[in-house]
């Protein structure tokens, strides 16, 4: 049974707000999200008593950093004491990061519609392009590796598939489930519960 942890998507960016697709785009936060996860960082201090007792670790995106260092600030802890980890980036979403749909559909009418079809297979074109199947394959050997209590920070995409790895929730499910980035989702007990 994996331990406690509480896991945060990084605050709201330029990119979110424009609908972009962003994948492992290095983009920055807006007031928008540093207010998420300054009041992330507050709801974390009164879920945990001894933060000492937990792993802080995040994606090596910009935005997931300094969201983690708003966070740890929030805890009243130094904003630099935790680590990044690879494995918790984003779905590369290929040639198609940067481009909202729209634009993606007036550049090349029909190119979409296979990812609508098939949200969790689809792999964007390019030679870096990722499916949410490629995301799990990546991220789960870090999930089943975790040892102690741990706060995580990371990205939409990372957070739906621990929806499939610990409530196995079918994939078309978890690949269209909205995923929010004011809110800590904790796993307890093998049970994640948006808090």
């Amino acid at each position: 049974m994996p331990p406690l942890c509480y896991f945060v998507r990084h605050g709201q960016t330029g990119w979110n707000a424009e609908l972009r697709l962003q994948g492992q785009a290095d983009t920055d936060m807006t007031d928008l999200g540093r207010r998420q996860a300054a009041r992330n960082g507050r709801r974390l201090a009164e879920l945990v008593d001894r933060p000492e007792d937990f792993d802080f670790v995040a994606s090596p995106l910009k935005r997931t950093r300094e969201t983690m260092e708003l966070i740890r600030a929030g805890m009243g802890l130094p904003p630099q004491g935790y680590r990044v980890d690879a494995r918790l980036m984003e779905v590369h979403f290929g040639d198609w990061q940067g481009f909202t749909y729209a634009e993606l559909e007036k550049r090349e009418p029909g190119s979409t519609a296979a990812r609508f079809a098939d949200k969790w297979g689809f792999v964007a074109p390019g030679s870096a392009g990722e499916s949410y199947q490629m995301l799990l394959d990546r991220v789960k050997p870090w999930f089943e590796a975790l040892e102690k209590p741990t706060i995580c920070v990371t990205h939409g995409g990372v957070l739906r598939i621990l929806f499939r790895l610990v409530e196995d929730l079918p994939v078309a499910d978890v690949a269209a489930m909205e995923i929010v980035q004011d809110r800590v989702l904790r796993l307890e007990d093998s049970r994640l519960e948006w808090l």
